[in-house]
Formats: C-alpha cells, structure tokens, sequence
C-alpha cells in the first residue's frame, strides 16, 4: 500500500450517495439526523466540497426526497445536481454518473470520487489523497487495517480463524477515472443482473487494477445508533468556538486621511506604519488568527518586500478572513475598543461597525466598536496616535 501522488491536488468532481433507506436505525433517517443544527448529509457534503480540487458534485438520493433537497438553502453551491436514485447501491452511482456526464462532460481522464452520504467526518486530506492516486493510477480506494481477529463463523460453530493479514476494510471517497467508470459500465451495465457492494468491486471484476491508499480511522459510516453517537461528538468539538485577542498601535504620521476602522477620516492625519496604519483591522485581524491557532498578522504579512508599501488594511484583514476558511473556521463576533484623544470618533463608530462587518463577512449586528479617549494617559490621550483592543470569536465552518 502506499500513498500514491498525495500530495497533489487534482481536479475532480463527486457523486454521494444518499438513497439508503436506514433500516439498521430504527426507522430513522440517519441522513437527516440533525447535528450542531446540520443534517448528516449537509455535514457530509461540506466536507467533500471543502476539499482542494473538488469543483463539482452530484448528490443521489430516494426519489420522494429529491424535492425537498433541491429546495434545501443550505445545500452547498458545488452541488450541480440532486438526482433521484435506485434500489441498489449500483443503480444510485449510475444515476448520478448520468447526471454527471450530461450537464457536466469531461474527457477519459477526469477523476470522479464516489461517496457515501453516512460519511460526514471524511477529511479534506483523505480526500485530496484519493484525488491524486486516481489521476495516478486510474482507481483508487481508501482503506484501513482490520484490527480485530475474524473467525469464519457456521450457524453457532467457529470452523477457523481467518488470517487478517491481507485484509482491510473499505472505505469512500472511492475514485476512478472517467473513462474507465465508461468501459466498466458497457462491460457490465449497472441495470444488469450482477451486483457489486462498491465501485472497487466492479473495476476488480473488470480485472482493472485498483489503488489502495490509507484511510482514516475517524472516517466512520453512520450505520448504528452507536455510530451516529461517535459521529456526533467529533463534529460537536468541531463547531466549539475560539476565543482570540488582538492589539495594536501606531503614532501618527504625515499625510491624511486616517485609515481607521476600514473606513476613512478626512482632515484628520494618518497613523504610520508600513501599510495604511490601520490599527482597528490590524487588531482584528489578531484576534481572528489567535481564536483559530493560525499565528498573527506579522508572521502572515510581515513589513517587508513581501507586503507592498501602504497596503490598505481590509486586503490584509481580506486575506486573514480567507485564511480561517481555509482551515475550515468562519468569524462569529467581533468586539473592538479604540484609544485616542483625537479624532472625536463618536460620529463614525456606526460606519465602522459596517464596514468591519463587510470586510469579515459577518451581520453588523455581530460587531461591535467602541471608542475611549484614553484619559489624558500615554501616547493616545496625549493625542500623539492611536491604538485599538480586539476580541473575537470564531467557529467552525457550518
């Protein structure tokens, strides 16, 4: 086994599917089970789309659903297609496929990835490392090593004790490229007689070679009442916010107008510092990286060639907010005190709320700026520059 090319990001596009009938929940939907205010399958297809590479993605699920998941608001924009699916698991990959080939068709060497909908803790990692091996190699599946001792098992009787050596479970996204997925089906059409429990299962048949790749022991299918148990803690000290704090402070320097707060201040002169000087976003921007473990505006944007000379404040703020997507956190509340003397800054505390909350993709109801004169103390209140607190909270993407 090894990793194949799991490094690279490749394009490639998704089938999940999702038209099981639970019967092994007790009448429960385990798609629909709401988790942290999310069903599992909304938590699953957020994980697939966060992945690098992934541009495209059809969700397979029962027929008497299909209108109300097209409806659903929260339903990811990659999302292409809602399709409905069949009986076996064989006939949902294929209507998917079909979707897929019609409203998005892409040449042999394609990568498509097939899913399980119950998969909602899949990583962005996983999934990128089973991307690279298809590309590489033309199938590839994730698996994990069978860690208990099987017994081959007649009625109440063990007749031996199965060598696990050369086994492992497996486990989705599995991938294939698109012009072998082609040659599997006219060699055996997905409606025909035959069935296959995966994807892997019909390429073997086809004596097409498939990749193994490691998996992830957190990678579970909700299948037990136990598991959607599991499932949910893991997602639940995922969406637990992080609290961060963030300072800073500049004097003020030649030149007007003032860059404070993402908005600027006519006649009133500008703070110094390699950027616009604006110690409001700066502080923000702290305190967003410390609230999500990301280090801190200096290492990111250091004042330095790499960071262009008078840079405006809200790329830099921009780009932080993007930095936190990345690493799958969004902004959740922003609270913002400024020193100093001057400007009088009780006019256009409102328009900073505004501009702040556009800048980080957040309601204005969810920051909030207020301003001190710093009473006659230190560098602010002796009007010689200003300074800003921040305290932010962030939490997982959702």
């Amino acid at each position: 086994m090894s990793a194949g090319e799991g490094g690279t990001v490749v394009p490639a596009d998704a089938i999940v599917v999702a038209a099981g009938m639970s019967r092994r929940m007790g009448g429960r939907d385990k798609l629909e089970v709401r988790i942290a205010g999310r069903s599992v399958l909304d938590w699953t297809i957020d994980a697939l789309v966060r992945a690098p590479g992934l541009e495209r993605l059809v969700v397979v699920t029962a027929p008497e659903r299909v209108a109300a998941l097209r409806d659903r608001a929260s339903l990811a924009e990659a999302v292409l297609a809602v399709v409905a699916g069949g009986a076996r698991r064989q006939d949902s990959v294929a209507a998917g496929f079909a979707a897929l080939e019609q409203l998005a068709p892409a040449p042999a060497e394609r990568v498509l990835l097939v899913h399980d909908g119950a998969r909602p803790l899949v990583s962005a990692a996983l999934t990128v490392r089973v991307a690279a091996a298809t590309a590489a190699y033309g199938a590839a599946i994730p698996v994990v090593p069978v860690s208990e001792t099987l017994k081959r098992v007649t009625g109440e009787l063990v007749e031996t004790t199965v060598d696990r050596g050369s086994l492992a479970a497996a486990q989705t996204p599995q991938g294939v490229r698109r012009g072998i997925l082609r040659e599997a089906y006219r060699r055996f059409p997905p409606e025909g007689p035959q069935e296959w429990t995966d994807e892997a299962a019909l390429l073997e048949s086809c004596d097409i070679p498939v990749h193994a790749v490691p998996g992830e022991s957190g990678n579970l299918k909700v299948t037990l009442a136990e598991d959607l148990l599991r499932a949910e803690a893991a997602l639940l000290d995922r969406v637990r916010p992080g609290l961060g704090f963030g300072t800073d402070s500049h004097p003020f320097g030649p030149g007007e107008p003032l860059a404070l707060g993402g908005i600027a201040i006519p006649g009133a002169p500008r703070l110094h510092g390699h950027s616009d000087g604006d110690v409001v976003l700066h502080a923000i921007a702290d305190a967003l990286l410390g609230a999500s473990g990301l280090g801190d505006l200096g290492r990111i944007h250091p004042a330095g060639p790499e960071t262009p000379a008078g840079i405006a404040s809200g790329e830099l703020l921009r780009s932080v907010v993007a930095r936190l997507s990345g690493a799958g956190f969004r902004p959740d509340s922003i609270d913002v005190t400024i020193v100093a003397a001057r400007p009088r800054l009780g006019g256009v505390l409102d328009d900073m709320r505004a501009a702040i909350a556009d800048l980080v993709g957040l309601d204005p109801g969810r920051v909030n700026v207020k301003a001190s004169t710093g009473n006659l103390a230190g560098m602010e209140g002796a009007g010689r520059g200003v300074s800003a607190q921040a305290l932010a909270v962030v939490v997982a993407l959702a």
